[in-house]
């Protein structure tokens, strides 16, 4: 009996020591062999530290009214604030559309540009590309559109495709015509027309 007691109290006193060794050794183990997941929603550490550094709002968009009730809706890619002048963002993608209580449209994309929300002009630059409800494409480099009256005044010379032939001109200017609620075009500085006939 002595000897049957002292055999279990040897396995008990190698228990106590071996099992909690041995719960240590399995947890040891999970933690040598365990690898975080990869779901794709980890962030590299270079992109971290450019956002920290640099400012940047993905796909804005905003929208408001002319004076004269047009509807304007301003987007882009993307727009980060300049350090100097925080009410100025440059943008690039940047795209306008303008819709006219007459049902004209004009729709403007830019490469690059800058919205300054102060003085609420928005500058197109790169190439420009308008297009109009009436059948007309334009491309030039550079546009800045008043945004409180909707007036766009393009920095140079431009060409055009419209429906009755191709132009050229030094400039344009769109506003809005009171009378009928709808996009007046002014073609100025030297305009040429090459009229293509129908038929």
């Amino acid at each position: 009996m002595n000897g049957g007691d002292n055999l279990y109290s040897q396995w008990v006193g190698w228990a106590k020591i071996l099992l909690p060794v041995g719960g240590l050794a399995l947890l040891s183990t999970l933690f040598l062999f365990a690898r975080a997941p990869n779901d794709g929603t980890n962030i590299p550490v270079a992109q971290v530290i450019e956002l920290a550094r640099e400012q940047q709002l993905s796909a804005p968009e905003f929208s408001g009214l002319t004076d004269t009730g047009a509807v304007v809706v301003v987007s882009a890619r993307s727009a980060r604030p300049l350090p100097d002048q925080p009410d100025t963002a440059t943008v690039d993608n940047l795209r306008m559309q303008m819709d006219n209580p007459g049902g004209g449209t004009l729709n403007v994309t830019g490469v690059t540009g800058e919205i300054d929300g102060r003085a609420r002009i928005a500058r197109f630059s790169g190439l420009v590309r308008l297009e109009t409800s009436t059948g007309y494409t334009m491309e030039t480099s550079g546009l800045t559109v008043t945004l409180d009256t909707g007036t766009a005044v393009s920095d140079g010379s431009l060409e055009i495709r419209a429906p009755m032939g191709n132009l050229t001109a030094g400039q344009v200017t769109f506003q809005v015509d009171t009378s009928n609620t709808g996009h007046q075009m002014l073609f100025t500085d030297g305009v040429r027309l090459i009229y293509t006939p129908q038929g």
